[in-house]
């Protein structure tokens, strides 16, 4: 009930302040379980993806929406669990496993399940190489995949940044509903798996316009936050030792 509670009074508010746009939504189904995936651009992916929808939208959510501290992580807490996301841990291993049979159940129920397979939000506005857990999903629920490429959104908000930029415009376009029962039965096969996936990461990459990157966005973060390191390191004033002037 929160979730539309929510959707019923922020949709009329998002709609006249930021104006979005949104193409090919007849490509999501009314009713039935699908998977959405998107590209991640934006905090503010996770309100204007499902705002033109006439159905609920259940992410998977990174677990860090749910244990933050302070005022914000409070919030954050409250309204991700409100409006009935799920909270994934991204650890690997276990927790991928765990969050897989998560997402399986919400398909099982025939709802609509939302997922970014690039796993984080992009770094740079690009697109990058989208995790295997996705084609997992579409192969053991059976489920349709409707790529959703988020327009926009990363110069609206950037990472890190509170305050929208007012004269962009975010969209979404919604693309066409990829069927992939030809690879029924070979959710175990690890090239299928990969094929499955870079065809959906494709489609993204028509739909939204973005250029590529075959490197996880993940691996591009931790890169940039060493260089970064490296960099403040390099610019630190270097302490000389040696022999004064008296001999000491």
């Amino acid at each position: 009930m929160f979730y539309w509670v929510v959707k019923a009074i922020l949709g009329p508010f998002l709609a006249i302040v930021f104006r979005p746009w949104a193409e090919g939504t007849e490509n999501v189904p009314r009713e039935g379980p699908a998977i959405l995936a998107s590209n991640h651009l934006s905090f503010s992916d996770h309100f204007f993806g499902p705002l033109p929808l006439p159905r609920k939208v259940t992410f998977l959510a990174k677990a860090e929406y749910f244990t933050g501290r302070g005022l914000k992580g409070l919030v954050s807490k409250a309204f991700f669990r409100g409006v009935g996301q799920i909270p994934v841990d991204r650890a690997g291993g276990q927790a991928s496993e765990r969050a897989l049979w998560t997402g399986l159940r919400v398909l099982s129920e025939g709802r609509l399940l939302g997922i970014y397979p690039e796993g984080t939000r992009t770094p740079d506005g690009r697109l990058y190489r989208g995790k295997t857990g996705v084609a997992r999903l579409a192969l053991e629920s059976g489920a349709p995949v409707i790529p959703c490429a988020m327009v926009g959104t990363f110069e609206f908000m950037p990472s890190g940044k509170l305050r929208p930029r007012l004269r962009i415009r975010p969209g979404v376009r919604f693309g066409k509903p990829l069927d992939f029962s030809r690879y029924a039965g070979l959710e175990t096969d690890r090239l299928i798996l990969r094929a499955v996936t870079d065809e959906i990461m494709y489609a993204l990459m028509e739909l939204s316009g973005q250029e590529y990157v075959d490197e996880y966005a993940q691996q591009a973060k931790m890169r940039a936050r060493a260089d970064r390191k490296l960099h403040l390191a390099g610019d630190r004033p270097q302490i000389k030792t040696g022999s004064g002037g008296d001999g000491s």
